[in-house]
């Protein structure tokens, strides 16, 4: 059900229009983190391959360098918000997840654009403050929806 949900996020999503190409707020991965919170690693993993797949599917990125981005983006951070999890507990909060999440997502993301399509460090550079700004107010901003739903959850 939760991947049904990510999946469906993901594919409104990709309906909006956006300034800069691949940009998204992210919004599956609310879904991510909450299923990752409540139920562990291997969950929050298939929710994140779950929608990658399906959701590249649906939009017609499936293989296409969004689909691949999108896959390296987000096993990169499902795995880094569970490592921070388990290494730091309680230290970090949800919105602390998701920042770790965002910023792992788009690091990874711009280092695999560099490697394997654009091939220019300076482009790269260019664009790294504008994607890593817009990550951390969108991980911001998913942390916090994901807080509501936890607290929501333990009611």
């Amino acid at each position: 059900m939760l991947s049904a949900y990510a999946v469906g996020l993901h594919s409104i999503e990709a309906l909006i229009p956006t300034p800069i190409p691949w940009l998204r707020v992210g919004l599956a991965n609310i879904i991510t983190l909450t299923t990752l919170l409540l139920y562990g690693l291997r969950a929050g993993m298939t929710v994140t391959l779950t929608r990658v797949f399906l959701g590249s599917f649906f939009t017609g990125t499936f293989l296409g360098p969004a689909f691949v981005l999108s896959l390296w983006g987000g096993v990169s951070s499902t795995l880094a918000m569970w490592f921070s999890k388990i290494l730091f507990g309680r230290l970090f909060s949800p919105v602390g997840l998701s920042l770790i999440g965002a910023l792992t997502h788009n690091i990874a993301q711009l280092f695999l654009a560099y490697l394997f399509f654009v091939r220019k460090i300076e482009a790269v550079i260019i664009i790294s403050p504008v994607i890593i700004f817009i990550g951390i107010i969108t991980g911001a901003f998913n942390g916090i929806a994901t807080s509501l739903i936890m607290k929501r959850v333990k009611e």
